[in-house]
């Protein structure tokens, strides 16, 4: 991570700003473009998630044996819990491991169509689905295994903080910062889920789907 985005997350860490949240109400014109953005994204992502289906089952299995779809209950708004859908990028093994461990970024248990699909980001595109029943967002947090919550929440005491807002299929903390597999990367990213909450805007949540869009084109999933 570059130095000055270290340096930005230090000091928004240390300033006490967010932790009130936002205390006035969010603009009604905001609310209307947060619905309609979830909606129409929600509706031609799943359009596109239709077409695109028969081929990418089909590469799906045929690199390694197994469901063509992977279920997580993922740690949602106000702590509900909810069924995240994702394609499969891992072994079948190594989604039945009774340690939970963070993926790294060259994690051996990825597949070889699972690298294209993260790189792409296009196995989180059945979370279409997850935004249209209303579980997630398009721009949020990430939502977050439980046992890893649970154990971040008593590492970092502002944590919970997140689950103020829905989950997000992209948001701050994901264009601003790496995939990381530390606790001081968890922190860095706290720091930036925690600066949106306290900024949520149009122009914020427009400038993350540029960013989004950018690392998409360029294939810099992880």
């Amino acid at each position: 991570m570059h130095t000055k985005s270290k340096w930005q997350s230090s000091i928004f860490l240390q300033d006490s700003s967010w932790r009130q949240g936002r205390k006035e109400a969010l603009p009604a014109f905001y609310l209307c473009w947060y619905f309609s953005m979830n909606l129409i994204f929600g509706f031609i992502a799943s359009f596109l998630l239709l077409l695109i289906l028969p081929v990418l089952a089909m590469l799906i299995v045929i690199d390694s044996r197994g469901p063509i779809f992977y279920t997580q209950e993922r740690l949602g708004y106000r702590g509900s819990c909810f069924s995240m859908y994702k394609f499969r990028t891992m072994q079948v093994a190594a989604g039945q491991q009774t340690q939970l461990t963070w993926t790294t970024s060259r994690d051996p248990r990825i597949t070889r169509i699972g690298r294209f699909l993260r790189a792409t980001h296009l196995d989180e595109l059945p979370q279409a689905l997850n935004i249209l029943r209303g579980e997630m967002s398009l721009i949020g947090p990430r939502p977050e295994l439980l046992q890893f919550a649970s154990t971040l929440e008593k590492e970092l005491p502002q944590y919970r903080s997140r689950l103020h807002v829905k989950p997000g299929l992209t948001g701050w903390a994901q264009v601003m910062y790496h995939y990381g597999d530390t606790l001081q990367d968890e922190q860095i990213k706290l720091s930036y889920d925690l600066y949106y909450i306290a900024h949520q805007s149009f122009l914020l949540d427009l400038q993350i789907l540029l960013k989004t869009v950018g690392e998409v084109v360029r294939a810099h999933g992880r």
